[in-house]
This record gives structure tokens, sequence and C-alpha cells, in this order.
């Protein structure tokens, strides 16, 4: 099994906490594969397995369940068995109506400490939040990052389904991560049905996650919009540049319509917002922000290969590795300038700019850089490419990507 280290190190700390765990984050990304760790965990630190409570509610046996009335006729008896502690874990919770009002109760009502997840941010609700004030944190869960792509692919003793006889295995890999993404059950995939697994799941989460759970019934909208959205990743937009860019074709939409579907898009964790800040101002600006995509294989297998952006899905990369890391990330604009990425974490600061390659072009290299060159403060700067050549200097350190993904800051 992958270690997945990072939300293990996490949740470690979280143990016995006074506080209901929720884990978030986009279907198929490995949520329950993850809860299975955890009880290994749990059972390695000698905690009896009939105080250990895991309901999959996708599962057979239980998906029957709806209604919060239902999930407490199994599990109150359960609770009550005996005195000792139990550990509580609900994997996709949000399948429940009013679910909250029974974690909640099972919280202040019995010895316990609780685990759930869930596939759609509504989990986090302004009313939940509400209910559960100073009750729960969140662990916010994303697709395999490259290290833990490279241990399933030794685990499924799988080759690397690209070969190109001019560069290293491991620059091979990282060529079908870079393409297909990682999500498990495409890296498991044969190259002939990786694309197909891909937009399944895809079509699951719309389904699911947007059309069913918001009544969806503009469909066809919503899949332009989706569209515009890949088509334009890392790229400036805004709802009225979107409304725009669809009243050409007189479609009968509202500024608000987009607003909405930009927001369930995002709450279905499909995509990602990052805002841009003034530099010079220290503020954010408003109405103009960039999308990313949550995996970077849907960008393959929704765009024909004449209308992808190599440059821009390798900033997605970039940015979902510093999400992993838990980096709060904004984009900085200073005047005619723009810096790829501000990230900040523990009262430091780091800017890092991203480009696909330079092939040693003065022009593209001093493009890159300039934006850089123009911060006036002493905070590491960095400069991100695909390419095995050292660019570094003025203060400004080249990393190459693999080295990135595998090494940075962790």
């Amino acid at each position: 099994m992958v270690d997945r280290n990072l939300y293990m190190d996490r949740i470690i700390r979280l143990i016995d906490l006074d506080v209901i765990k929720i884990i978030t984050g986009i279907r198929r990304c490995g949520k329950s594969y993850f809860l299975e760790l955890f009880i290994e965990e749990l059972e390695n630190r000698n905690v009896a397995k009939d105080n250990i409570i895991h309901i999959d509610l996708e599962h057979p046996k239980y998906n029957y369940i709806e209604k919060r009335n239902e999930l407490d006729e199994i599990l109150i008896p359960k609770l009550e068995k005996n005195n000792e502690k139990k550990y509580l874990i609900i994997d996709e919770i949000q399948n429940i109506a009013e679910w909250e009002k029974s974690i909640n109760g099972y919280y202040k009502a019995y010895n316990i400490d609780i685990y759930i997840t869930g596939s759609n941010s509504k989990l986090l609700s302004k009313e939940l939040a509400t209910l559960l004030t100073g009750r729960y944190t969140e662990i916010k869960m994303y697709p395999f990052s490259f290290n833990e792509f490279l241990d399933y692919k030794k685990e499924l003793n799988q080759d690397c389904v690209i070969k190109n006889n001019l560069k290293t295995q491991i620059e091979n890999l990282f060529d079908e991560y870079f393409q297909y993404g990682g999500l498990p059950l495409a890296i498991s995939a044969d190259i002939r049905d990786k694309e197909t697994m891909i937009k399944d799941i895809s079509s699951s989460i719309f389904l699911h996650d947007i059309v069913e759970r918001y009544d969806i019934r503009n469909i066809g909208l919503l899949n332009r919009i989706t569209k515009y959205l890949i088509e334009n990743t890392g790229n400036l937009i805004s709802a009225n540049s979107i409304y725009r860019q669809l009243k050409q074709d007189n479609l009968p939409i509202t500024p608000n319509t987009i607003y909405n579907y930009l927001e369930y898009l995002e709450k279905s964790y499909f995509i990602s917002k990052v805002t841009r800040e003034d530099m010079s101002g220290l503020k954010e600006i408003n109405n103009s922000e960039k999308y990313y995509l949550i995996d970077q294989g849907f960008y393959k297998s929704n765009l024909e290969e004449k209308q992808q952006n190599k440059g821009k899905l390798l900033e997605n990369i970039v940015y979902l590795e510093l999400l992993r890391q838990d980096y709060k990330i904004t984009i900085g604009k200073m005047k005619d300038y723009e810096v790829d990425f501000i990230i900040r974490k523990n009262n430091e600061k780091a800017y890092i700019q991203v480009a696909y390659e330079i092939k040693e072009d003065e022009k593209t290299l001093e493009r890159e850089l300039r934006p850089l060159l123009k911060i006036n403060d002493n905070y590491p700067k960095y400069l991100i490419t695909t390419e095995r050549d050292d660019y570094s200097q003025y203060g400004i350190k080249h990393l190459n990507i693999i080295e990135f993904l595998m090494n940075f800051e962790k």
C-alpha cells in the first residue's frame, strides 16, 4: 500500500484530540484507501477492533442509508456497547441528509473520536461551520503527488507507459504523470484506458456532486463553462469575462448563473481558485483570478493536443504540489509584471515563476526572471522548468520540476 505520509502525519497528530476530523477531497483521490491505512494505524496502537467503527456509505451494505435516523439505528447500539472509547470512521458522509446533527450528537454524548470523509465542500458550508464551531478540523486530500505516483507504480510493478530514449527513466515517469495525473484509478489503468478512466471520474463528479446536488437543468451551459475553464487553465478569468465570451454565442445566461456554476465546480473539488494581490499595496485584487484543475489529468482528457499549453499545465502541477504542502498561495501583480505564485507558511514567504522550458533563449529567460528581479525583498525566489541545465542567477534559484516535486520543503 502507498504510504500517504503527508496526510498520515497530520492525522496522527490529531488522534484523540477533542475535535471532529473532516477529510475532504475530489472523488477517487484515495480517501477510502487512506482510511484503511488509518485503521491499520489505530490497530497498531492497540485499539481493539470492536472499538473501531467503520461505515462506508457507498458500500452495498450501507448504501440504503439516506437519513440520519437510519444512521442512528446502526451506530447508537455500537456506541453504547461498552464504556471504552470508540473511533468512529464514516466514509462519504454527504450521502446522508442532516448528517451533521447526528455527528454533533455523537460528539456530545459519547466517549468518541470522530473521522469523516466527503467529496463536496458543502460539508463545510456556513451552516455546518456554525453548528460545529470550534469542534472540527479539516484535512484536504489531493490526488497522488509525484512521489506517491512513483510509489504506486512500484507497488503495481508497472512499467512507464511513455518511453523516450533521449530521457531518463524518472523523466519518462514524470511525462506520464504530467499527462495523466495522479488519480489512482487512472495510474493503474492500461495506457489505452487512462483517458477513458479520467473522463469517467469527471462525469461522476459532474453527475453526483454538481448536477444532482444543485439540481442543474442547463447541463449544456455547465459543460461550456467547464470547457472554457479547462482551455484557460492558469489564465486570468472573471465571471464577467466568461459571460461576455458566452454571450457572443447568444446563450440565455446571466453573470449570476456563471458565479453559481463556478462555485459548484469549486465545491466539487474539480477546480481551485487563486486570487491576485497587488504587491505594492499588499491587497487582494477582486474580480480577476486564476483557476487550476485539481488533477492535471483532466487537462489532456478534455482538450485536443493543439489546444494544450504545456507551460500552463506545468503551472497547474506546481500549484497542486504547493497546495499539498499546505502553502497559502496568491498570484502577484506589480505594475505591468506578474509573479506566478507568492507562497506563505509559518511567517515565511517565497516567490515562484514557472516556465516549461528556456532552451538557452536569453529573451525567454529574461522575461521569466524580470518579475522576480523587480522584487525588493530578501525572500527566496525560484524559477521552475523541465530542463536539466541550471539557470540559477542573481540570487534566483532554478529548480528542475522533478527536483521540485520530489524534494521541495519536504
